[in-house]
């Protein structure tokens, strides 16, 4: 039988790591695309540990940087002949003043336009079925955020917590925005979103660390469910029989937070169609990068 083929991004920590062991569970071939090589080693040795079988393939990828997700297209393109699940997984929560190698506020630039040229850079190698599949994470920050269209890099204000629920936003609206695209082509490669719920991962680790003691042993403990259980919607969205294009997943308890992954519950605004194609426009021209339809 051909090997599938999954790219987890951030995969050596949190969210990614464990989507990435419960892909290797199903006989994936699983690339782990990590911005630092060293901890991602580290990462792949304890994969290795709880999964032995496991068949990983470490590749450098920094979302921050155009140059770097481009190399990696480059690399990905030279080593594979297919992709089958592309897992748009890495993400921070930073300050909304910083900025990427590109010159974008970091939110947006990290957790979504990265994501964006990647995944426009290899979905041509995606075999056209519905185990083909992009999974991109959004967040229950999403029901806060807003795409500000005529200021999505957050040029003339600043606020973390407006870009980073922009950015989530983005992503979800992204996903449904490429879903549409696919079945206008009458294409049968699925575009999914999830989100984890809320769980103690890395994520915060761009906040104060005042807020991140809060976070991480006042408010945890009670409301945030564990990494594991985190990624049981994102790996519903990627290997599922059942799971259609354009859905969203995510945990069904008490405000999302936690609690079995099923469809996910998400804002009026989220869904509208012309801000998503309005936001895919702004992609393509940040980018630099278009997509084949």
């Amino acid at each position: 039988m051909d090997t599938k083929i999954a790219i987890v991004t951030g995969a050596n920590t949190g969210i990614g790591l464990e989507t990435t062991i419960g892909l290797a569970k199903e006989n994936y071939k699983v690339v782990m695309a990590c911005r630092n090589k060293d901890k991602a080693k580290i990462a792949k040795n304890l994969i290795l540990k709880k999964v032995p079988k496991a068949d990983l393939d470490i590749m450098i990828l920094d979302l921050a940087s155009f140059a770097s997700v481009n190399e990696f297209a480059k690399s990905f393109k030279e080593k594979y002949k297919s992709l089958n699940l592309l897992v748009n997984n890495a993400g921070l929560y930073s300050k909304s003043n910083d900025r990427t190698l590109d010159g974008f506020e970091i939110n947006f630039g990290v957790n979504y336009l990265g994501h964006f040229l990647l995944t426009a850079l290899l979905i041509d190698l995606m075999p056209d079925n519905s185990s083909s599949r992009i999974i991109s994470l959004s967040s229950v920050a999403h029901k806060s955020g807003k795409i500000y269209l005529d200021d999505p890099n957050f040029e003339n204000s600043s606020s973390e917590g407006k870009a980073y629920s922009q950015s989530k936003l983005a992503c979800l609206m992204f996903a449904d925005e490429l879903n549409r695209r696919l079945q206008s082509q009458g294409k049968k490669i699925l575009s999914v979103s999830a989100h984890p719920g809320v769980s103690g991962t890395d994520i915060f680790r761009g906040i104060s660390k005042y807020r991140y003691f809060i976070i991480k042993y006042v408010l945890a403990p009670f409301l945030f469910h564990s990494v594991e259980s985190a990624a049981q919607p994102i790996l519903l969205a990627a290997t599922g029989e059942n799971v259609k294009g354009g859905e969203y997943y995510g945990p069904q308890g008490y405000k999302d937070f936690k609690g079995e992954p099923g469809i996910a519950k998400r804002t009026q605004y989220s869904n509208d169609p012309k801000i998503a194609k309005d936001l895919w426009e702004i992609s393509e021209n940040l980018t630099s990068c278009r997509f084949g339809f």
